[in-house]
């Protein structure tokens, strides 16, 4: 008998144990999690509630110090509306609203024509003050609706990569950026303030332990930091204010793991106010949507294939004419000058077309391809921004490549990448030769405040450790002695960099375009523990022939405030 009573006392302690527990979790999402919203629900009594009312997770930012700096958040009002036939005096209703809160009248008017209708919208983004002014004078036939909208509070700060919430259809959604990468996550079915205690508890529990964290609601945590998007948008508009680009854009990335830290397009948009924009163009994403030829910023990757191959060493040395023929057409350095015997690094130094050619040929046309393609030319990065499309080096691995066809590629022409596919495959000379994976969001956040890391891809080694390190000590001689003949060369700092200038094609011109130019720049540092890598890019830009014109100094302030914001120790 004793031991039947105390299974029956173990039995209903474990019960109201059970009861316990249930009852501090509910009340911990009550207070803790879901706090703000039972008080926005508590205003909202004796009110019509909106059955539109869009529910969404928040976008953050990260400061360098770990703490988050919002984004992109719902802000909560109140919609005016009204029943046209219960309203007993339209004049008089229209004099009391239009006291209070902007109303247009031609909309008011129209609406209570509509005597039939039970509900006719008049505004929205009312804030609390105005909506309770309004519920005070009692008119009848008059709502106060709770709503809530997306808000921006950067305005167009990383507006491409942040995007926006629009109407697909009759859906609102994320149309672009951010928002519409992560819409699965950043979506929310009604709301989350009813919910069962014990689905919420296992709806949690299954979001900790599953291998795609975004495919569970929640907020989405940035890589951004929101200063240093602010100084690449200031350098990037100097840069279009001096210059009148048809447009300019930059990355700021960690090249060891591959963290956007700056993404900054211009022309750019307010996403809280994109409906005023005239032409949609601009919210696509040049970065990720557009390719170019990018010019010589591409000759330290193939210079780099050349040395891991045993093609070449640092000492080579051949015969510069100034010009070569390739498939009869005619090969120039930049000036069409000879320099007769040269080393390799002379060909990095002076941006040496028929150097780069000659690596080509040393080492075959079939490994330079090969080469090309483990830097992950040619192939989504898999960035996680929407849109992206894939470079395009047909021209060297396609059927019917011609000589002219590799050694044009070999610096930049004649191939064409993203943005974005071109910052991975320069990281890999700063990462010892290890590609990173570029990306936005480290983070997803669930309603419980558990955190989880988004996935990252395996890292992929393309070429030897050495071989990196070799292309780094011949770009830090780039930047100390030929960039502007070693005006910005730092003497605590090693900083590795290389210009591109490259011709554009279009309709109408017999190949390239006279007087078209896209200008790039790329830089890392510090050189051998490199902390940032950053690409700089123009296209059309006016008054000026090359990037070491437009670029170089550019560069240097975005190099020297991340040196002095980020507390950088020198390394020399």
């Amino acid at each position: 008998m004793r031991s039947k009573f105390v299974l029956r006392v173990r039995l209903i302690s474990g019960l109201f144990i059970l009861f316990a527990f249930i009852l501090a979790t509910r009340l911990y999402f009550v207070q803790i999690v879901h706090g703000d919203g039972y008080r926005a629900e508590a205003v909202g009594q004796y009110v019509e509630d909106g059955e539109n009312s869009e529910h969404r997770g928040e976008i953050f930012f990260t400061r360098k110090d770990g703490t988050s700096v919002a984004a992109a958040v719902m802000q909560v009002g109140w919609k005016i509306a009204i029943r046209p036939g219960d309203l007993a005096n339209p004049d008089a209703t229209y004099a009391a609203l239009s006291s209070v809160v902007d109303i247009d009248r031609d909309r008011f008017f129209s609406s209570v024509e509509k005597k039939d209708d039970p509900y006719e919208e008049l505004r929205g983004r009312v804030d609390d003050d105005a909506a309770r002014t309004i519920r005070e004078k009692e008119m009848p036939g008059v709502l106060t609706v709770r709503d809530e909208w997306r808000m921006y509070p950067g305005n167009d700060l990383a507006a491409h990569a942040i995007g926006f919430v629009g109407y697909n259809g009759e859906r609102r959604e994320g149309v672009y950026g951010i928002e519409k990468y992560y819409q699965d996550t950043l979506k929310r079915e009604g709301s989350s303030l009813y919910v069962n205690p014990f689905a919420e508890i296992f709806t949690n529990v299954a979001a900790v332990i599953s291998s795609d964290p975004g495919n569970y609601q929640g907020n989405v945590i940035t890589s951004i930091e929101p200063d240093v998007e602010i100084e690449l948008e200031r350098v990037l508009g100097n840069i279009m204010k001096e210059y009148s680009p048809r447009s300019v854009g930059g990355i700021i990335m960690d090249p060891s793991t591959g963290e956007i830290l700056g993404i900054g397009v211009l022309p750019d948009f307010n996403p809280n106010t994109y409906n005023t924009e005239e032409n949609a163009r601009v919210f696509t994403n040049p970065i990720v949507e557009s390719r170019y030829e990018m010019g010589s910023i591409m000759k330290p990757l193939t210079v780099a294939a050349g040395i891991d191959t045993g093609a070449i060493a640092p000492g080579t040395t051949y015969e510069d004419k100034g010009f070569i023929y390739k498939s009869g057409y005619r090969i120039a350095n930049y000036d069409g000058k000879g320099r007769g015997r040269v080393a390799m690094q002379e060909i990095l130094s002076q941006s040496l077309n028929t150097g780069v050619s000659f690596i080509v040929d040393r080492m075959g046309h079939d490994t330079f391809a090969d080469y090309f393609e483990k830097y992950g030319l040619g192939e989504e990065t898999g960035i996680d921004l929407p849109g992206e499309i894939a470079g395009d080096i047909s021209a060297i691995t396609g059927p019917g490549a011609a000589d002219v066809d590799f050694a044009s590629a070999s610096f930049g022409q004649g191939i064409a990448t993203t943005p974005i596919e071109m910052i991975r495959a320069l990281a890999s000379l700063a990462n010892g030769g290890v590609l990173p994976e570029p990306h936005v969001a480290t983070h997803i956040q669930y309603p419980s405040g558990i955190m989880r890391e988004t996935p990252q891809a395996p890292e992929t080694r393309v070429l030897k450790k050495e071989s990196a390190e070799t292309v780094t000590n011949m770009l830090v001689k780039v930047f100390d002695d030929a960039l502007l003949n070693g005006e910005l060369k730092q003497e605590h700092y090693s900083i590795a960099a290389k210009t591109g200038t490259a011709q554009i094609g279009g309709p109408g011109c017999d190949g390239y375009c006279e007087g078209r130019f896209l200008h790039s720049f790329f830089g890392y540092f510090p050189a051998h523990d490199p902390r940032f890598i950053i690409l700089l890019y123009q296209v059309e830009p006016q008054g000026v022939q090359y990037a070491s014109q437009s670029l170089a100094r550019p560069f240097m302030e975005l190099a020297k405030f991340l040196i002095n914001y980020y507390e950088i120790p020198p390394d020399r």
